[in-house]
């Protein structure tokens, strides 16, 4: 194997085991499909595959730009952290404290068609499946570019790689989410989604904890203490 070769794997290694634990795909499909109870299958595939697609955008455009855009408005990575971390904490309490039980899915009205292409990018993309913790570390991975165009190509071509690969993941995952579901039946299927709720709701207070101990590492303090 080339070292140009090797060093590819080596970064979609890297980007794939870095992005997958926190994205969570897995943990997220029973709230996918707890989300999507009104959808019908087909409606709930295509947007398994919107959701997918937006990530796949979401998570490039952090890798790439992310870090040029904070710096544009003058943010870090820790303020996101804080802000997003709120939001997944909001997110993951409505979860937990609503009825889990699914309804049979009916076909959806023009209107309603247009509300679930809505929450297709908030809150089933963001902040969901790509949420702060995910833009963070996507935005981190970005950064760590070295000088040379080779070095350049070679880091792009990886990353571009690992992330298609998450957004793979994910489709596969909220694409044949009602399938898992329905061996658990519906007292596992309620278990499992306020599990994950509840577990969004950790991860939401996590991630919210990190940015304020990040930004109380920047106080002044009085070091005679």
């Amino acid at each position: 194997m080339s070292g140009q070769l090797r060093q590819i794997v080596e970064g979609v290694l890297l980007v794939f085991a870095a992005l997958l634990p926190i994205v969570n795909p897995f943990g997220g499909a029973p709230v996918f499909l707890a989300m999507t109870a009104d959808c019908s299958a087909e409606m709930r595939k295509a947007l398994a595959q919107r959701v997918a697609i937006n990530a796949f955008l979401l998570l490039l455009f952090s890798v790439f730009v992310g870090t040029y855009v904070l710096d544009f408005f003058g943010l870090s990575v820790p303020i996101v952290q804080v802000a997003g971390g709120l939001v997944v904490c909001a997110l993951g309490w409505d979860i937990l404290r609503q009825d889990t039980a699914v309804p049979p899915p009916s076909p959806a009205s023009g209107d309603a068609a247009a509300d679930i292409a809505t929450r297709a990018f908030y809150p089933l993309t963001l902040p969901l499946t790509v949420g702060p913790g995910t833009i963070s570390v996507a935005i981190t991975l970005g950064a760590n570019h070295s000088g040379g165009m080779r070095s350049l190509l070679v880091n792009g071509a990886s990353e571009l790689i690992g992330v298609t690969l998450i957004a793979a993941t994910i489709l596969l995952c909220y694409r044949y989410a009602d399938r898992m579901l329905r061996r658990l039946g519906a007292a596992g299927t309620s278990v499992l989604v306020r599990l994950s709720a509840f577990i969004l709701l950790c991860i939401g207070v996590q991630i919210f904890w990190n940015g304020v101990s990040a930004l109380a590492a920047t106080l002044p303090v009085a070091r005679g203490h």
